[in-house]
């Protein structure tokens, strides 16, 4: 039985998105925009093969399509009409596989509708997507096995659910070791009082269920994660004149983090990396987070945490590691790791950003998705 708070909630969030909402027209901030990185050619491919229906009823706050995903198992959280999910489905390719789940009926309902046409628009003779009607804190109840996926997306859901915690326990249980959660999501400034966390828009609007960021690592390495890798960040404006009396101070952030799970092995060392060129839309540069770029032939020094999930996940065959110290093939150039602070604040990322985008010259041309092409 859900408490009765949760169940409130739930309710409340399924008629915000079943009825209320039927476009993402209808939103009252800007909460769920995507993120200010180009978008691969290949990527905006998949979304313009997306059909209108489904596209028009996308709500999420980031583009959650991560790199190296053929022959992938994908699980979207909250997957609503089915945008991503088609989109992943077909660069997965047929011997992946992508399972969409969302609370939702009506949301599913759009979804499923749309499967026939999805798989004879890509050529696929067997579907390889399917979509569940379920609750993404209750996996098991949907049949999810443990360790059935290599990747789990979520795309500004997390935070419509109260129990976040029993969400990035689900999470785990259901990734393969070297899998990961790629997701985006909105995080506020600070603990969030109890008007704005019992205001039925806000929650709707992903503003009142938002966690603190900073509890995000605080969960993360009590489930057993490694620490959240932030990847991009952009600061959450409000259009409406009541909702801004509510939030006050607290600022709300959309950002779109990695979380990877790792066997416990022996402890990881600092190595050198080359980054082999050729994953798909990444061939000559692989931007795997707002911290590390990793350019085709080049020595990047990194630390213990990033060797290790690049040593043990889906992106082994793509780097030569080696320990620090060890002569490796000469290369295009050399890029040591520098003593600089390691950007883990989506405030701080946000802010950057926004101070790059004001030194833009004021035409340039917006990227898919309402992306804004970097300078």
């Amino acid at each position: 039985m859900a408490a009765p708070r949760d169940a409130e909630v739930w309710k409340d969030v399924q008629t915000y998105y079943g009825q209320v909402l039927k476009k993402a027209a209808d939103l009252q901030t800007n909460a769920c925009v995507t993120s200010t990185r180009p978008v691969p050619k290949h990527i905006q491919e998949a979304l313009q093969n997306v059909q209108e229906e489904v596209a028009l009823r996308y709500y999420g706050c980031g583009l959650v399509i991560p790199e190296c995903l053929e022959n992938c198992w994908i699980l979207d959280l909250g997957s609503g009409s089915g945008r991503d999910c088609y989109a992943l489905s077909q660069l997965v390719g047929k011997k992946g596989h992508v399972t969409g789940i969302d609370m939702t009926e009506g949301q599913v309902e759009v979804a499923k509708k749309y499967i026939g046409y999805h798989m004879e628009k890509y050529g696929f003779q067997v579907p390889n997507v399917t979509f569940i009607h379920g609750y993404i804190e209750k996996l098991g109840e949907a049949g999810i096995k443990n360790e059935s996926y290599d990747i789990i997306i979520s795309n500004c859901v997390i935070n419509l659910v109260p129990d976040k915690q029993e969400v990035l326990k689900e999470v785990y249980r259901v990734l393969k070791h070297g899998g990961e959660l790629y997701f985006s999501d909105v995080y506020a400034s600070l603990e969030l009082p109890e008007e704005i966390r019992t205001h039925k828009v806000l929650w709707g609007e992903c503003l009142g269920g938002a966690l603190y960021w900073k509890d995000l690592a605080i969960l993360a390495q009590k489930i057993g994660f490694c620490p959240p890798r932030l990847v991009t960040a952009s600061l959450i404006t409000v259009q409406n004149k009541e909702v801004e009396r509510v939030i006050g101070n607290c600022r709300f952030v959309s950002a779109t983090f990695r979380l990877f799970k790792l066997l416990k092995t022996e402890p990881a060392k600092r190595c050198q990396v080359i980054y082999n060129g050729g994953i798909t839309g990444h061939k000559k540069e692989l931007i795997f987070d707002a911290n590390f770029t990793f350019k085709e032939g080049e020595i990047v020094e990194v630390d213990e945490e990033t060797a290790a999930i690049l040593k043990n996940s889906r992106f082994a065959q793509d780097f030569l590691i080696t320990p620090i110290g060890e002569k490796l093939p000469t290369c295009g150039g050399c890029s040591a790791l520098e003593s600089k602070d390691v950007i883990t604040d989506p405030f701080k990322l946000a802010e950057e950003s926004d101070n790059m985008k004001s030194r833009c010259p004021p035409d340039v041309a917006s990227g898919c998705c309402g992306t804004k092409k970097s300078c």
